[in-house]
């Protein structure tokens, strides 16, 4: 029988793996089952899980992950805001915006006008949810 702390330990590992998993595929669809099966669990389970291990649910953790690396073309340079929204996964230029702002306070045209210091602040602040 598997101790507390090795079911932990076993958990962590699984949410790990559906990370990693998660950002080496960013620009494609991420079906949830597919998610459950690289951890072999039930798709609740994992919610439960995932929320448990990461402190959110899969879905704003994909959405999370997609508005960093946006932010991060935008620290970068990128040019055109709605080519950023569309390959963090918004069709449209004004959901990105909502979204961004939502997250980072800021319009991806206030965020772009960032030196690259407080960009990279704020991306990390917002990454690793400091307060």
């Amino acid at each position: 029988m598997l101790t507390t702390t090795q079911n932990l330990q076993d958990y962590t590992e699984c949410i790990e793996t559906v990370q990693e998993y998660i950002r080496e595929h960013l620009d494609e669809p991420l079906q949830r089952e597919v998610l459950a099966s690289i951890a072999n669990f039930s798709v609740p389970h994992l919610h439960r899980i995932f929320t448990g291990c990461v402190g959110e649910n899969i879905a704003t953790y994909i959405r999370r992950i997609r508005l960093e690396r946006a932010g991060r073309k935008l620290r970068m340079g990128a040019v055109d805001i709605t080519q950023v929204a569309l390959a963090a996964g918004y069709t449209t230029h004004a959901a990105f915006g909502k979204a961004f702002k939502q997250l980072y306070g800021l319009s991806p045209s206030e965020f772009r006008q960032l030196d690259c210091w407080s960009a990279t602040r704020l991306l990390r602040k917002v990454n690793y949810h400091e307060d």
